[in-house]
Order: structure tokens, then sequence, then C-alpha cells
């Protein structure tokens, strides 16, 4: 870990935020070898934060033995070139405990995913993350999305807890991001509370979300396909729409279009791209499954469109 705050380091960086798959041998067990080459090879292909057992890692599917020993591993592999970020989530107690096993393990935050199945009210919401930011010191980013909607008044009580320095939203309403992004200028106007897009392939909405200033983003692309992701982010960053439509239309597009084809294909989609790219991280743990063998044709074709389009710069 380092003394520069969380916050101030994600603020600077410059690139897509990396959410490494969870590596599976043979056997359904942790294949931590795997694990650690494909977070070094994400580190060095540029990745600007390593997210580790979030949601494309199957945060769901792991024991807490299994969450401790993946962020060991990401943090080792960083080695302090990125900040690491690991996932805490189910109910408040659990997530608590997820919270310690990330900070003994090392990590830099917290990405503090929805409570387990029920639906809270804001009130019970806001308990909930207060105390999960309060149960260690690690810096925490909340994840909005499913059962975790967040009203503005919410999200400035939120921002007002010092260690909450950010939103991440898998919601996907822009009318209410731009009402919480006001609410918080408003109300907090000393606060650097940061924002993320969150949604499932981040690249296809980051023109819509900077426009009402969110530029940070996490690419699942990124996985799979690091040169097409930072392909997307400079282009996006240094306002060449010619590039962001040429890739959105012959790459992104497409991919969100196979990716709404099966269920679960945020996260299993993903892992058959890194598998495709010569990595052998398993199969996607159960409830999930794998996908058809015509969708990962399809996905291999579409990376070769993808990098063809890269040509078209050189």
């Amino acid at each position: 870990m380092t003394s520069d705050p969380l916050a101030a380091r994600l603020t600077r960086i410059k690139g897509p935020l990396f959410f490494p798959v969870t590596a599976y041998g043979p056997d359904g067990g942790l294949d931590l070898e795997a694990f650690r080459a494909h977070v070094r090879k994400g580190v060095d292909a540029g990745a600007a934060a390593v997210f580790a057992c979030c949601g494309t890692g199957e945060f769901h599917a792991l024991t807490p033995e299994e969450f401790r020993d993946c962020v060991v591993v990401a943090v080792e592999e960083t080695a302090g070139q990125v900040p690491v970020l690991a996932g805490a989530g189910y109910g408040t107690v659990l997530a608590e405990r997820y919270a310690k096993i990330a900070e003994e393990a090392g990590a830099d935050g917290l990405l503090a995913m929805p409570p387990y199945l029920v639906v809270a009210d804001q009130a019970g919401l806001l308990n909930h993350y207060t105390r999960l930011a309060a149960a260690t010191s690690l810096d925490v980013i909340v994840y909005q999305r499913d059962n975790a909607i967040f009203s503005p008044r919410t999200v400035v009580e939120l921002a007002g807890v010092e260690k909450i320095i950010g939103l991440k939203d898998g919601h996907g309403d822009l009318d209410l991001m731009q009402r919480i992004v006001s609410a918080v200028r408003r109300e907090l106007p000393e606060r650097d509370f940061l924002y993320f897009n969150g949604l499932p392939t981040a690249e296809l909405t980051g023109p819509a979300y900077r426009g009402i200033g969110i530029t940070l983003y996490s690419s699942a692309v990124f996985a799979f396909a690091p040169d097409i992701a930072l392909a997307f982010y400079r282009a996006l960053d240094r306002g060449d729409d010619k590039t962001v439509d040429r890739l959105l239309d012959g790459f992104f597009v497409p991919l969100v279009e196979l990716r709404n084809e099966g269920r679960g294909y945020a996260v299993s989609l993903v892992k058959a791209g890194v598998r495709l790219e010569g990595l052998d991280v398993g199969e996607v743990r159960p409830p999930l499954t794998e996908p058809a063998d015509r969708h990962v044709k399809a996905l291999a074709a579409l990376i070769e469109q993808g990098r063809a389009l890269l040509e078209d710069d050189e």
C-alpha cells in the first residue's frame, strides 16, 4: 500500500479500470497461478487500477478463504504500481467480515457490492454502507445497481462519510445520476467525490456519462482485449469522435448485442474471452453457465474484427 490517499490516486489515473476474472483449475478450485498471470498481464497492459473479486471476478462464488487468497495475489502482483480494490458484500455483518479480510490482505480500498437478496429502504442502505465504512481503515466506493439504488439525498449523506469516496453506477439512469452529481456538488461543494460508469460494457455509454462529467469507468473488455479497450479510452479522452464511433459501431455495440444473448454473459463471456486469448482461467462456477459454443465463436470473430479496426489508425 502507499501513503497517497486512494481518492487522489484514482483521480489522477488515466486508463480503464481492470476487473480480473477469478481463475479456476480443472477440479473447480482456485488456480492462483493463472490468476496471478491474468493480473500481471492486465497491469503490464496499462490497467489504471485492479478491482479483485468483484462482479466479473465472481465474488458471489468465493469462500472467505478463496477471497483472501485472491486479494493477496492481486496485491503481490501489482506491487504498488496501481491501486487494488476488493469486493465486499452480502448482509452487513458478512460485508464487514469481507472488508476486514481485504484490509488484512493488503487491499487499498473496497467496492461495496449491493446487499444480498433483500430490498432495503434508503435509511437501511445508508446504515449498511456507513457501518461497512466504519469496519476498516479502507476507503469505500459504493456500487449502485439492482437492489441498491440511491436517492440524491442518500448519496449526499454517503458522501458526507469521510471514508466513502465514490459511487459506481451500474444502474444506467442518467437523469438520476445528473441529479446525484448536482446534489453532492451543491450541498458538499468542498467534497471531491468520485463517480464511475459501472455498466456491464461501459464503453457503450462512455460518451453519455462523459457528458455529465463522469470519466472514470470499468472495462470488461480490458480483461480479454486490453488493446481494444485502451484504444477506445484514448480516443474518448482526446475527443477523437471518429475513432470512438468506429469502435462503437464495429465492436462495442455488437459485443453488447452478443452479451445480451445469454444470462450471466457479462461474466461468462468475459471469461471465455480470456481463454480465447490463451490463458486458461477455467469455467464460471454455478449458478452461472458457460456461453454457447456459437457465441464463443462469435466473440472470437468480434475480437478479430475489433483489432482490424485498430489497424485503420496505423
